[in-house]
């Protein structure tokens, strides 16, 4: 290991940080060496991301934007400078994170690996093409492009159709009684039917009475006269006539399935809607052209369609191949190689983005990476090993120790305790989260952590004794899912108990996600569902902490009920940032300002005028027992629990309902966010508990199922520890809980386990075992039982 006493500090081998401040830390100093897999861990909010990705990887981001072209830059996503007094001995940085954007349908596995560009050089230069037909360029066999795609469906393989029966599915009602389902409501509605009552149509009369020639042409027609309207309104209305332009329903529907940007109504009018394969491409998404050209017999689209562990096996030439055959194929197997070597070998390149997991994409981002060859660099990962199952975390290790071979840092914020004991170096940030976190407790090689008394890390990582066996409960009753046959389930069933927590397990692929997927409302023994997922709680700034738990509602009542806020005739609108009137009209109650520069990206700086309070300085004048609106919106949950419960102890009862908010939201461990925290800043763990605190705030009374997959994902073990106690609680007051979940700790402490596999993809997709921890422990054919068994202690 380098030592820090060498006489240039650029050569000595470490990175070195020096009065980090970003975020929560408190002006922190470590010392990291190169060339190492140093693992960055901490609880939740204790600062490890900050100095990581906030300090390590974005000074390094910025000092490669310095050295790049100003026009160049302007093309560049760029991080703001972080806080820091000074960095030496950093090399280039590579950033791997968790994905939370939202990938577009068009997104593959194999764009994102860019496997598919290799396919399509594939059979541009070397497929077998029919009898003088022209050589195609690679982009011939993209869906992506004008080029290749299917004409037809554009390159969707769908094709979207509507019927009478869908459009209309009560023809017992008239026109004017709402027949057409799929029209809008309220005015434009109206505006539809007195067109068609002014071009002559029997409004009035139920739809089945009607011609079919004339219903054809009110749901079907494509033309789009314009009459004028005079309309029926009530009697102390002004009456207006007005030119009106008719839309068919099925115009209407298609229409809004395109282009509208509202979710809602895309969501109403995709109901009227079934989606059916493209009957020009069968689904291939691609013109006849491209699929007349095919390698080893099949076209691109068949290939594209396989388990990428079997795509490998067909990619072998003949031995009088061309030589450009014989590199493509080679270079496509090495690629598919470090793919399946992360696990991921039952994916198939046509499988979209969207239905991968975070873990699944950044360990295909790695993969890619992989093969890039660079040298030198600091790859900076979020998580690895989230979503990974314990026998799919070896495979990991290995390819991080092979990215560390070839010459590279590897630095890792992680949670799993099997990664920190892999590594070389732990840097251990906390001791807790938020303002009582922010210092690093130890850096240096992993045994040494086994010293530090203040460390939340070191209690779990270095504790060999066997799990607590918590007594089974016994079910209420039986919840019986299946037959279930999607994606790699056939004919599966399942039964979960009820009043009872059950762990669904199995590797990446096994099927977990779309087993629990079939547990609806409808089914017998549900009641209540509760679905918890880890979907952002909002898309934009303007969504937070206190907005999604309702919790912004009771504090704005309380300011509007102050004596100042009275006299000055202030009501509960006038403390929101979302309308106007309190907020700052310079930002728009955003906070900060677009700085647009000339040769230079567009950044973000703090408002000019509110200096990011949000609020205009007369709404800032009023204060709630000595703090501003937004000072209490920049208090932490666990600050803010001190000031109401001061504020309820000093007899203002209305601060009761803001204390109860603020308490669950401590029990699921959040004590650390602040109240204004925007929406865009929290992590899918973060979202997925801030959904679960705002549960345990209601009262249920009746039975409810909380389904919830992979709610440790992104957590440390004592944050898991808050976590299962709030869950097990949720039991103990007569629910049922269903996890996905492949953290063994928690798997350990359920009442029930469903083991899917044994594999992922084609190799899974049945039940393998199900029962009690300890009876899936021993079951020999499951991939889970000796991981559960090692903790276990048997």
């Amino acid at each position: 290991m380098p030592h820090p006493d060498s006489s240039d500090p650029r050569h000595d081998g470490l990175v070195r940080v020096r009065g980090a401040r970003e975020h929560n830390l408190q002006g922190v100093d470590v010392d990291i060496p190169r060339d190492v897999l140093a693992v960055f861990t901490g609880v939740s909010g204790s600062g490890k991301s900050s100095l990581a990705f906030g300090t390590i990887y974005a000074e390094a981001q910025r000092r490669y934007f310095e050295s790049v072209a100003p026009y160049a830059r302007r093309l560049i996503h760029q991080v703001g400078a972080p806080k820091v007094g000074e960095i030496t001995g950093l090399p280039p940085a590579v950033s791997l994170q968790q994905s939370r954007s939202a990938p577009t349908s068009r997104s593959s596995v194999g764009t994102v690996t860019t496997l598919s560009n290799s396919l399509r050089m594939l059979f541009s230069r070397a497929g077998r093409y029919p009898e003088g037909a022209e050589r195609l360029d690679s982009d011939a066999f993209s869906p992506n492009t004008a080029a290749g795609a299917c004409p037809e469906c554009h390159g969707l393989g769908l094709v979207h159709r509507t019927t009478e029966e869908l459009l209309v599915p009560d023809p017992g009602l008239s026109i004017r009684e709402g027949a057409i389902a799929a029209w809008p409501g309220a005015w434009q509605g109206k505006n539809l039917r007195d067109i068609l009552d002014t071009l002559g149509y029997e409004v009035d009369r139920p739809w089945r009475e009607l011609k079919q020639a004339d219903r054809d042409w009110i749901l079907f027609t494509d033309e789009q006269p314009v009459v004028t309207v005079h309309p029926v309104r009530d009697a102390d209305r002004i009456q207006r006539p007005y030119q009106g332009t008719y839309m068919s329903a099925n115009r209407y529907v298609l229409k809004t399935f395109a282009d509208s940007k509202s979710r809602s109504l895309r969501a109403k009018a995709e109901k009227f809607l079934h989606s059916t394969p493209c009957p020009v491409c069968g689904g291939a998404r691609l013109r006849a052209e491209s699929l007349s050209v095919t390698f080893a017999g099949r076209t691109i689209a068949e290939l594209a369609r396989l388990p990428l562990s079997e795509l490998a096996g067909i990619l072998t030439v003949p031995g009088d191949a061309s030589e450009t055959a014989r590199v493509l194929t080679d270079d496509l197997r090495a690629r598919i190689a470090t793919v399946t070597e992360l696990g991921l070998g039952y994916l198939a390149l046509d499988r979209p983005t969207p239905t991968l997991s975070a873990g699944e994409l950044q360990r295909l981002r790695l993969a890619t990476q992989l093969r890039s060859g660079l040298f030198g660099v600091v790859y900076v990962l979020d998580e690895p090993s989230a979503g990974l199952h314990p026998a799919d975390t070896e495979s990991l290790l290995t390819v991080l120790d092979r990215l560390k071979a070839a010459g590279n840092s590897v630095f890792v914020v992680e949670h799993h305790l099997d990664v920190m004991r892999h590594a070389d170096w732990l840097v251990d940030v906390g001791p807790l989260a938020g303002e009582h976190g922010g210092r690093v407790l130890h850096s240096g090689p992993v045994a040494g952590l086994r010293d530090v008394p203040d460390s939340a890390t070191a209690r779990f990582l270095f504790d060999g004794s066997p799990a607590d066996m918590r007594q089974v409960r016994e079910p209420k009753g039986w919840l019986k899912v299946g037959p279930v046959t999607r994606h790699n389930l056939h004919e599966v069933t399942a039964e979960f108990p009820l009043g009872a927590f059950t762990a669904v397990t199995g590797v990446s692929g096994s099927g977990k996600s779309t087993l629990i997927g079939e547990i609806t409302e409808e089914l017998d023994g549900v009641g209540r569902l509760v679905v918890v997922d880890q979907k952002p709680i909002g898309r934009t700034p303007r969504s937070n902490l206190a907005t999604y738990t309702g919790l912004f509602d009771v504090v704005r009542k309380l300011f509007a009920g102050t004596a100042e806020a009275k006299e000055r005739g202030y009501g509960v609108g006038r403390f929101s940032f979302n309308v106007a009137g309190g907020r700052c009209e310079t930002c728009q109650g955003e906070g900060f300002v677009s700085v647009e520069l000339l040769f230079l990206p567009s950044t973000y700086a703090p408002c000019p005028d509110c200096g990011g309070a949000r609020y205009n300085p007369e709404t800032l004048h009023v204060a709630y027992r000595g703090r501003n609106i937004a000072e209490v919106l920049d208090l932490t949950v666990e600050a803010a629990a001190e000031f109401f419960t001061a504020a309820d102890a000093a007899g203002d009862d209305a601060a009761r309902p803001v204390l109860r908010s603020l308490h669950t939201l401590l029990d699921v461990g959040l004590g650390y966010l602040r109240l204004g925290q925007p929406a865009t800043e929290l992590s899918g763990g973060e979202a997925q508990r801030i959904k679960l605190a705002g549960e345990l705030q209601r009262v249920r009374r009746g039975h409810t199922l909380y389904l919830l997959d992979e709610p440790t994902t992104g957590l440390h073990p004592a944050d898991v520890e808050v976590l299962l106690r709030q869950l097990h609680g949720l039991v103990d007051a007569g629910h049922s809980v269903v996890v996905v979940e492949l953290d063994m700790a928690v798997v350990a402490g359920a009442d029930w386990v469903v083991d899917l596999g044994p594999g992922g993809g084609d190799a899974g997709g049945r039940v393998v075992v199900a029962g009690p921890p300890r009876l899936v422990a021993a079951d020999p054919e499951s991939r889970t039982a000796p991981y559960l068994a090692r903790l276990l202690g048997r």
